[in-house]
């Protein structure tokens, strides 16, 4: 019968071992923590609290309505309204900052004079706040004062001053092409260090074999970044969604409904009217719809990487 002792080496050994196993949780403890405090436990609240009457103003007759809010909710012309303006806010922008995002990228990517510069002057719309942002589009669409009305009455574009932020059909469209200056340079920046991925030698063999400038940016450029686009534009998607502070300044949601969306109709429940469960609601049904969103544009992504 043998007897293995183990070795003083080894006894010191499994300790640190095991230490260095749980080093990764403990550098990531303080991150969960913060994650679940600040983040989680207040969606739980707003979910439990989406199932009461709770306006501010009235604080003792809050009572549980369980589904009643949701109900009223698909009810309310309202909501539907700024569900669909969301919509066509997430449907236009995206894509349009998009393109003109990658078609920055594609001329920040040659070779010409002050290239440094403009690469450093084209992220100014994305650095600056967004209230002023919100607040400069204001002026420049203003029909007395606005500089967009006098050049295009100059180039006679249009006869007379245009109510870009006043007018129901118009002014959904006016804010999507502020924040879609805004948001542009996100693209650009994202697209430019994908292309500069991308091997020269590659182009150098297509453009040896024939291939036109087209079929190379079909057939090397777009392959090449389409990771980039597909995490930029989910990103994106995310950002736009939830973005209100343009509208709330610029428009305030008006006129009437035509720039409501979702999250600023629960803000304006909830903040203004201090009706926390109907707009608590809002918020719930806003994130379950653009939470399913991301789960299928994450899947397909996920489809298309594996083939």
């Amino acid at each position: 019968m043998s007897l293995s002792i183990s070795s003083p080496t080894q006894r010191r050994a499994t300790p640190i071992w095991r230490s260095e196993r749980r080093l990764p949780y403990l550098l990531l403890a303080p991150a969960v923590v913060v994650t679940v405090v600040i983040v989680f436990m207040p969606m739980v609240q707003a979910v439990f609290t989406s199932f009461y009457d709770l306006i501010l103003f009235r604080p003792n007759a809050s009572r549980f309505v369980g589904f009643g809010n949701y109900v009223k909710l698909f009810n309310d012309p309202v909501f539907w309204t700024a569900l669909w303006n969301t919509i066509i806010w997430i449907g236009l922008t995206v894509p349009l900052q998009m393109g003109l995002g990658l078609m920055a990228a594609l001329l920040l990517n040659r070779e010409f004079p002050w290239r440094g510069l403009a690469r450093a002057l084209i992220i100014i719309p994305w650095a600056l706040p967004s209230v002023v942002i919100a607040l400069m589009w204001r002026w420049i669409y203003d029909p007395n004062t606005g500089v967009l009305n006098d050049i295009l009455i100059y180039l006679s574009i249009v006869r007379s001053a245009v109510p870009w932020l006043a007018d129901p059909n118009v002014a959904i469209y006016a804010i999507i092409a502020t924040l879609t200056w805004q948001g542009f340079p996100f693209f650009a920046v994202m697209i430019l260090a994908g292309l500069q991925g991308i091997p020269r030698s590659q182009y150098e063999a297509a453009s040896i074999d024939g291939a036109s400038t087209w079929r190379q940016f079909v057939h090397i450029t777009l392959p090449g970044i389409a990771p980039v686009l597909a995490t930029a534009g989910l990103l994106r998607v995310i950002w736009v969604a939830n973005s209100m502070d343009v509208i709330f300044v610029m428009t305030g949601g008006g006129p009437g409904y035509a720039t409501h969306t979702l999250p600023l109709y629960a803000f304006v429940k909830a903040r203004q009217n201090l009706d926390f469960g109907y707009g608590t609601s809002i918020a719930v049904t806003f994130t379950i719809l653009l939470g399913a969103f991301v789960a299928l544009y994450l899947a397909r992504t996920m489809r298309e990487v594996e083939r």
